[in-house]
């Protein structure tokens, strides 16, 4: 059996998901879980014009991250509404 990814959520990541109410909070931190043992599920989506980042939904919410196959870490780059997101 495979060891799960490490995911590192940097600072502005999670500053933003500070702001957010408990029942998101515990939404997005069950997909992080998940993301830690399936980096790619099959809902995930890359992201058009970046290297080795990708995107899954929670809700109107999205969670942008990158992959790093070699030390298997995942980091979380941004956690944002759909409409802000990709900004």
């Amino acid at each position: 059996m495979t060891r799960p990814y490490a995911v590192i959520i940097l600072p502005r990541a999670q500053k933003s998901f500070e702001r957010f109410d408990r029942v998101l909070r515990l939404r997005i931190q069950a997909a992080l879980e998940l993301l830690a043992e399936h980096p790619r599920p099959p809902r995930s989506t890359p992201l058009v014009g970046s290297t080795n980042v990708y995107r899954v939904r929670v809700g109107d919410y999205r969670i942008l991250y990158s992959i790093d196959e070699e030390i298997r870490i995942i980091e979380i780059r941004k956690v944002a509404h759909r409409r802000e997101a990709y900004r």
